[in-house]
């Protein structure tokens, strides 16, 4: 097990009071595989990425069991140890890179300052590394873009080069989250293609946080759905199309439009809004929007078993995603 994760929480401090974000999330993935976490925003999935990597803002508190990533107990790691860790092990792609690359200093600068500092390479060897990634991730002329700054490059060619720095330092796991938000659907799925035959050649581990459902069926391994801070299901890829288990999962489904169906067939939406923080919802916190709640969903918080949290999950013959 490359990564396993044990009741990780992350909690508000705010006007003398806890508000729970995530609420004791387990998950693990293997090395070399892909593992997606899926849900409406809000639903903490980019929080438990950055409470994974200790980059959460001040106000924002951590817990867990513990979190072992190849062999070590991140939890028990200094600050300084962690940041060799996210130098070195784990590498991240963020949602938005324009915010992620640093506006006045050129591509190359930051690609090479990361291979020196962390892979202690001299600087012409980090130079001659950062042009063969820089050409491996598809950007043309990259000699020459090594001296150009992120607002030479278009949202598709920055995000390369976020996926070429993530790759430089060979890390063993890289987190992705919502790595072609801002972009079109063509950029999306050379983006996405990219990242996937990327990370299959140099045996990268990687963690695919989305909230479209069909990124994940070209994708992914394994699914998390997430739903109100916590993980509701977990699903092996042809286990969550053919047979949720969750009914805010097969909610999810029944929202996407398919290719196999006509243009005129109706989707069939999740009523009501996603549950927040600071929701005060007892039991299930899916339950004001699902069909299949009882009273016992009212007053009872599912656990996490069989690979699902609801008190009455859905059976093979009543799912239909028509």
């Amino acid at each position: 097990m490359l990564l396993d994760v044990k009741n990780l929480s992350v909690t508000l401090e705010q006007s003398k009071k806890s508000i729970s974000l995530v609420r004791n999330t387990s998950f693990s993935i293997e090395a070399g595989e892909t593992l997606a976490i899926v849900g409406e925003s809000g639903s903490g999935k980019s929080i438990s990425s950055l409470a994974l990597l200790d980059l959460l803002p001040k106000n924002l508190r951590k817990s867990a069991d513990y979190i072992s990533f190849n062999g070590q107990d991140l939890m028990a790691l200094t600050s300084e140890q962690m940041r060799k860790v996210r130098g070195t092990e784990i590498s991240m792609v963020f949602q938005e890179p324009m915010t992620a690359l640093n506006p006045v200093r050129s591509i190359g600068v930051q690609m090479t300052e990361r291979l020196c500092e962390n892979m202690g390479m001299s600087l012409p060897e980090a130079t001659r590394v950062s042009i063969e990634l820089l050409e491996e991730v598809g950007v043309s002329d990259a000699a020459k873009r090594m001296k150009q700054y992120p607002h030479h490059f278009s949202g598709g060619m920055r995000q390369r080069v976020m996926i070429a720095i993530a790759l430089s330092v060979k890390p063993k796991l890289i987190i992705a989250d919502e790595p072609t938000t801002a972009l079109d659907v063509t950029i999306q799925a050379q983006i996405l293609d990219l990242m996937s035959e990327l990370c299959r050649n140099h045996g990268v581990a990687l963690i695919l946080i989305t909230h479209n459902l069909g990124i994940v069926a070209r994708y992914a391994n394994r699914v998390n759905v997430m739903y109100g801070g916590a993980i509701v299901e977990t699903n092996s890829l042809m286990g969550l199309y053919k047979n949720p288990r969750h009914p805010y999962t097969l909610g999810l489904l029944r929202s996407v439009p398919r290719l196999d169906q006509n243009r005129s067939h109706a989707l069939i939406p999740i009523e009501g809004t996603p549950a927040d923080a600071f929701s005060n919802i007892s039991g299930c916190r899916f339950h004001p929007r699902c069909p299949k709640s009882k009273d016992k969903c009212n007053q009872e918080t599912p656990s996490f078993i069989d690979d699902v949290a609801c008190h009455f999950p859905l059976l093979p013959g009543e799912v239909s995603l028509r």
